[in-house]
């Protein structure tokens, strides 16, 4: 059985649909991330899951318990640790006593209050620091405060409510590091909330996409990039290449969808059921810029090539972004750095059909 469930669950605000009957599990001892833009219902979700929003229906149970069904459960009995995308530290009280606050209302006494939160800064990083406050900190610093006053109580769940946006790039990318390891290392089941695809990529046993309140697709992260369920998936996870067409019927012996384009009476697809689309069925051609192979010449292929021109160049160090015009259809593909050609070059492009998704 599951450590968390989620059932049914349904949260409004007024007359928006929030949070659109949403199921979820999550194993113990595993780390899953709601992954989505601004408004999709990922940190509602997650509000549900701390206490800190009635929903309107549907269940959620942590540990075998239920949370709504025999009666609401308030916050501070669910046995969970949150931390938020703000820190939330409070400004006047040093960095141990915001770390022991909860502690205290507990009435903990006071040698273990201090056993504990030692402990809980140690794990974090932060020994040594227990007796300045908040603004002689890091914004780095100041985020390993939430994380120990979250993890000070020993809880059963981790919540964490982007907790990382307020960081500088570096940083954060350090953080992901520390805070998965750390989850791992203490067994903890954990429910992260971001928007950053990179982040939710990095840190996460499994990544449910939310999109409208709903969960549209949930999986690894391999899973996803490689096999997104449907076009905002697609889109909002990398980046994806997107040519409208048209299914045709295939040639007699092809084991591929063939699709008319506006640039080419037949792109062949095998990736990701192609099979299954319906001649005359309006469709989009999608393919991953580190999917698409660029040549000076034409190439030995004899399916799926194409000549166009460089109409943009991008340099990022250890790779190029070329942006390929075909007909008026502009194509990215990610290409080895030593490739000489320049803006205003004829190319080939070669579309592997395995590598091609019907959506």
């Amino acid at each position: 059985m599951a450590f968390i469930e989620i059932r049914d669950l349904l949260k409004r605000f007024k007359k928006v649909v929030a949070v659109n009957h949403v199921n979820l599990e999550v194993q113990e001892g595993e780390m899953i991330t709601l992954l989505g833009p601004s408004g999709c219902g990922k940190t509602t979700t997650l509000r549900c899951v701390a206490g800190l929003e009635k929903p309107e229906g549907g269940d959620i149970i942590i540990d075998g318990k239920s949370m709504l069904s025999d009666g609401f459960v308030h916050p501070s009995k669910r046995g969970i640790g949150m931390v938020f995308q703000n820190y939330s530290v409070w400004p006047h009280m040093k960095v141990f006593n915001n770390v022991a606050y909860g502690l205290k209302l507990q009435k903990v006494p006071a040698g273990k209050v201090r056993e504990r939160t030692l402990e809980s800064l140690a794990m974090v990083g932060l020994e040594g620091l227990e007796d300045r406050y908040p603004s002689q900190l890091s914004g780095g610093q100041q985020q390993r405060v939430a994380l120990a006053r979250a993890l000070v109580r020993n809880p059963k769940v981790l919540l964490l409510d982007e907790p990382l946006s307020n960081l500088d790039a570096k940083l954060r990318e350090k953080m992901r590091f520390e805070i998965k390891n750390l989850v791992k290392r203490m067994g903890m089941t954990a429910v992260y909330v971001t928007h950053d695809q990179a982040e939710a990529m990095v840190i996460s046993d499994r990544i449910a996409v939310m999109d409208s309140g709903n969960i549209v697709q949930i999986g690894t992260a391999e899973e996803i990039y490689s096999k997104p369920a449907n076009k905002f998936v697609a889109d909002f996870i990398g980046i994806m290449n997107f040519m409208a067409g048209e299914i045709v019927p295939s040639p007699e012996g092809l084991d591929a969808a063939c699709v008319r384009t506006d640039f080419s009476e037949r792109v062949l697809c095998a990736a990701n059921g192609a099979g299954s689309a319906a001649p005359g069925e309006k469709v989009s051609v999608s393919i991953r810029p580190e999917d698409v192979e660029v040549f000076p010449d034409p190439p030995p292929q004899k399916e799926n090539v194409f000549k166009g021109t460089i109409a943009h160049k991008a340099f990022l160090g250890n790779f190029l972004f070329f942006f390929v015009k075909i007909d008026g259809t502009m194509i990215q593909a990610q290409v080895s750095s030593q490739l000489p050609q320049e803006e205003g070059e004829e190319v080939y492009i070669f579309l592997n059909p395995e590598k091609c998704i019907i959506l």
